[in-house]
């Protein structure tokens, strides 16, 4: 049975910023259905929902697969009469790997779930939206949806993706009166940075490449951004009195899309055609204004 509480959704609840931003909107007052590929590995959700007298309803469904998604919402519309206020998309993968090394299959993987998955998800919750002109749409995307980083190919490509949807989105939607953000944070300690441990490099030519980026993320890792913050700012954006377009946070993020914003196309990839590390490292510090030298 639906409640007068306002009905949130949020997609990949089991670790991680999903996990983090089921738990604050329940604590907020909302109520808060999340979805999972098997409730069984959610057991840690559960604990800790239980642990701070909340609940999360939990909905199994893929969003990689249209069917799954239909019927999993089905099951979230049934019980909502139909309503859903706030959708996060959030469920996604992070897939490491330099241009020449990653199968085209994991393109089309990556894309499928980081942007397909979200667009499966609005087109289950918008026909709702936009028949009672209310509603707010909010997909976790990342800095480098903005900063096109090295050695994360298929990522990056998923992520620049969710910036034109976002985008064109926004203004679909406009005339119903449903809102649309996309929050675009940096580093944060999730689970996810322990899944991405493959670095394809058949060649052995992009040994450096690999290096630098785990540099930028050891560093922001040791910044110690929680993924907490990125469910606070989920809150925010959806009762913002002043709504955004754009959300930034977390380590890292405001610091590479600004630096990026300001740099030629030449400094750019310029920085990429360093060879020394301790030299990367210092330009890198001067473009961005973050220290990922290595302090040992």
């Amino acid at each position: 049975m639906a409640t007068s509480a306002q009905i949130a959704v949020v997609t990949g609840v089991n670790s991680g910023i999903g996990r983090a931003t089921a738990l604050h909107l329940a604590a907020q007052g909302l109520t808060v259905y999340g979805t999972v590929r098997s409730v069984s590995k959610a057991t840690k959700l559960e604990a800790l929902a239980a642990d701070a007298g909340v609940r999360v309803n939990l909905v199994e469904l893929d969003v990689a697969d249209d069917e799954s998604v239909r019927q999993g919402f089905a099951r979230i519309l049934d019980a909502t009469a139909g309503r859903v206020d706030l959708l996060v998309n959030n469920a996604g993968v992070g897939p490491i790997g330099v241009a020449e090394h990653t199968p085209t299959s994991v393109y089309l993987d990556t894309i499928n779930v980081n942007l397909c998955g979200a667009v499966r998800c609005v087109q289950q919750v918008l026909p709702g939206m936009r028949e009672r002109r209310s509603g707010f749409i909010i997909t976790i995307g990342s800095f480098t949806g903005r900063v096109g980083a090295a050695a994360q190919s298929a990522y990056v490509a998923s992520k620049f993706a969710l910036e034109g949807w976002v985008d064109g989105l926004a203004q679909e939607v406009a005339p119903f009166g449903v809102r649309v953000a996309l929050l675009e944070p940096g580093v944060t300690r999730t689970a996810i940075q322990a899944k991405n441990s493959d670095t394809p490099n058949e060649s052995g030519a992009y040994t450096d490449t690999y290096r630098r980026l785990f540099r930028f993320y050891v560093a922001g890792l040791a910044a110690g951004s929680e993924a907490n913050e990125v469910a606070d700012v989920v809150y925010r954006a959806f009762t913002d009195r002043e709504p955004r377009l754009r959300y930034v946070c977390s380590w890292g993020a405001a610091a590479s899309i600004s630096g990026r914003e300001q740099m030629t196309d030449v400094e750019w990839v310029g920085l990429g055609a360093i060879a020394d590390d301790a030299e990367y490292y210092a330009r890198f510090d001067e473009l961005f204004g973050l220290d990922i030298a290595p302090t040992d």
